[in-house]
């Protein structure tokens, strides 16, 4: 290695260094943090340590992210509607989002070429070029991927749940509650088992006192939350308000359905589990199972059989 590479790995390694320390202590010494509102009628504050994480970010990588930051059309675009399916609604969601893809698009081929030249590998030339630009791609699209997962991991939460709070509040509302009131008591009861959930419906129950529309609050639900579950029981309802029908009674069908969509959902699982496992029996588990089954037999025939056919 000569001295030129070794200067230049000592800049890019204090260089990526003083990066970090720097980000880790802009992180750090920011102590603000998200809650959501107090909610009405003495509702404890939740803490959202997501949100917390995602304020820190934006503010440690304010600096990067104006160089991809779009200027206007966030609000209507459909990068929002994602933040909002992953249950990130803080106004530094984009900043940090966009921020993370500078500073990975960035560093990924300076770390990648430190590597490469410290491990004095031999890619030279347009070889070294594609794998920086492959890496800085890969940067460049991974939070796109940390957020497809948290969206279906979200969207999978309220799929497993949403039977359940169908049956409650259908239970609520032939009790003689009304919407609203069945609304409030679901969100209090079922925050135990789904904290999502139950965030999305006291989101409605308070759009729902701030003076909005019961059509505009859930359309605002069907829009969080992205999935077509919530969309249908959504136009159940504003369908079974305007042509006068029982509520109740038309939760219960929908609530059937989800529940029979979820048990198709779980058999189809289920169902796939066999053709998963057949590649790993047949590539690791079943050569082992050979090995140990014929091995002896193979042991025996090189002992004897080959020797016997030699004339010894």
């Amino acid at each position: 290695m000569s001295n030129v590479q070794i200067v230049f790995l000592v800049l890019v390694f204090i260089g990526t260094f003083s990066a970090v320390i720097w980000v880790v202590g802009r992180a750090a010494g920011n102590p603000t943090h998200r809650r959501l509102n107090r909610l009405l009628g003495g509702a404890e504050e939740v803490s959202r340590p997501a949100h917390q994480w995602v304020e820190k970010v934006a503010h440690a990588t304010s600096s990067f992210a104006r160089l991809s930051l779009p200027d206007e059309g966030y609000e209507s675009s459909a990068l929002r509607r994602r933040f909002l399916n992953a249950g990130i609604r803080g106004a530094t969601a984009p900043m940090a989002y966009f921020g993370l893809k500078t500073v990975l698009a960035l560093g990924a081929p300076l770390l990648c070429f430190a590597v490469l030249t410290a491990t004095q590998s031999s890619l030279r030339g347009a070889s070294l070029m594609f794998v920086m630009l492959l890496t800085s791609a890969v940067g460049y699209y991974l939070p796109n991927y940390v957020l497809a997962k948290a969206i279906a991991r979200r969207q999978r939460e309220i799929f497993e749940n949403f039977p359940d709070a169908l049956d409650l509040m259908t239970v609520c509302m032939e009790a003689g509650l009304g919407t609203e009131a069945a609304l409030t008591k679901v969100a209090q009861e079922i925050g135990h088992k789904t904290p999502v959930l139950s965030e999305e419906l006291h989101l409605v129950n308070l759009e729902l006192r701030a003076g909005g529309s019961r059509e505009r609050a859930l359309r605002n639900l069907s829009m969080r939350t992205g999935t077509d579950e919530v969309e249908g029981f959504v136009s159940m309802i504003i369908q079974a308000e305007r042509f006068g029908t029982s509520i109740a009674q038309s939760m219960r069908v929908h609530a059937d359905t989800v529940r029979t969509k979820r048990r198709q959902k779980a058999e189809e699982a289920a169902t796939k589990v066999p053709l998963k496992l057949l590649f790993p029996l047949i590539f690791c588990i079943f050569p082992a199972l050979m090995l140990v089954i014929m091995g002896p037999a193979v042991i025996q025939m090189i002992r004897i059989v080959l020797p016997a056919m030699g004339g010894n």
